[in-house]
């Protein structure tokens, strides 16, 4: 177990302390920041080159869980914020040390989706847009934000130029009050706005270009940094789906010891009750297996030479979808057969449950685009489909 797993663990009362304390606040604790930062997990896959640690991608995974399995809003916040040290260790150096040179434990906030209109200018971009579901963005000093170049009439053409626009905290503002859901709340995944903002070139990155590991030159020597981006934030967002799971059936676990019901049924001697919980427990291993052994064939694949084709993305993203959807169902299955002590608000199974209903509702974790692109690819129909992968 690395020590920033070892550290969350250890941590944990205390993260699970602070889930309530979270929500309330509608960010992160700063008891909670405390821990994650102490734990060195969001270096994990940060470039040792800028103070990071260059870690096995599976220990992310894990640590990722791990929050998550005490904190949801923190495991959430992990994911997101801890997977973009490894696009910026594939940024132009200039942009690294701008972000790291000062300080190392420096976290970068997003989102990816193409909501912004960059306008060329000499040097860089104007930048314009507003963004939604900036997550842990209160605790961040650097963005990473999805646009899309206009053309000179101030069109965006098609195929559309989708680029990552990477800014300092001075120049994009947090909207406030703009995060009102029902789980996930203490991620404080609010709005962000950017206002004509200049985008010196040496801070974008091309979208697809990531995707198809055009600058994987930059880290030549590490694979880590060759797997292909789509694979590796959408195994992000399923690690905090993941470690959410864990602690609904934990939560589940803890309610089955004493429950009994008006017909006196004992809990944990339901064996409607046990199949559910059986069930769940045997999906949760499987999706943590299932994307942990399939990152490990990428990066198998990447020490024989192999291409990341759009099949091998595709065929890694259908199957962690699915991952997902089975874990969902099956926690849904354990949620109906706990009765009605699942719906109280006061207690942590239907806390945990908000929280991982708000999860799967991510795109990376979605089946409406991931489906269609891998059968449009898998079936060769010839069909242009948007897909994340």
């Amino acid at each position: 177990m690395h020590d920033a797993v070892k550290h969350i663990h250890d941590s944990g009362a205390l993260l699970r302390a602070e889930h309530r304390a979270c929500d309330a606040a509608g960010k992160l604790t700063d008891k909670t920041v405390e821990v994650l930062r102490q734990s060195q997990g969001m270096k994990l896959l940060q470039a040792r080159s800028h103070g990071g640690l260059e870690a096995d991608i599976r220990d992310f995974f894990a640590w990722v869980r791990a929050v998550a399995q005490y904190n949801p809003s923190a495991g959430w916040v992990a994911g997101v914020v801890g997977v973009h040290p490894w696009e910026i260790a594939l940024c132009d150096g200039k942009l690294q040390d701008e972000i790291y040179g000062r300080d190392a434990s420096t976290w970068v906030a997003s989102p990816y989706a193409p909501f912004g209109r960059a306008r060329r200018v000499e040097g860089g971009f104007i930048l314009n847009g507003e963004w939604p579901y900036s997550t842990g963005t209160d605790h961040c000093t650097w963005i990473v934000l999805g646009g899309m170049v206009m053309d000179a009439d101030g069109n965006v053409p098609m195929p559309p130029d989708v680029r990552h626009f990477f800014l300092p905290r001075s120049d994009y503002q947090i909207i406030e009050d703009t995060w009102q859901v029902m789980g996930l709340v203490g991620t404080g995944s609010k709005n962000v706005r950017v206002v004509d903002a200049f985008v010196p070139d040496h801070r974008i990155v091309g979208h697809v270009a990531l995707s198809e590991g055009e600058y994987r030159g930059r880290r030549a020597d590490t694979p880590l940094y060759h797997l292909p981006f789509g694979c590796v934030f959408s195994a992000a967002i399923s690690s905090g789906t993941f470690g959410i799971a864990r602690g609904t059936i934990d939560a589940y676990r803890e309610q089955l010891q004493s429950r009994v019901s008006v017909s006196g049924v004992v809990g944990k001697s339901d064996p409607f009750q046990q199949e559910a919980l059986a069930e769940a427990e045997a999906d949760l291993d499987a999706g943590i297996a299932h994307v942990d052994v399939m990152t490990m064939d990428l990066l198998a694949r990447i020490a024989a030479g192999q291409p990341m084709s759009a099949a091998v993305r595709l065929d890694y993203r259908r199957n962690q979808v699915r991952a997902v959807q089975r874990v969902l169902a099956s926690v849904d299955k354990l949620l109906a057969r706990a009765g009605s002590p699942s719906v109280w608000t006061t207690r942590a199974l239907e806390h945990y449950w908000r929280d991982l209903r708000t999860a799967g509702t991510h795109i990376c974790n979605v089946t409406d685009s991931i489906y269609p692109a891998w059968a449009a690819q898998a079936l060769n129909t010839g069909a242009l489909v948007n897909a994340f992968y």
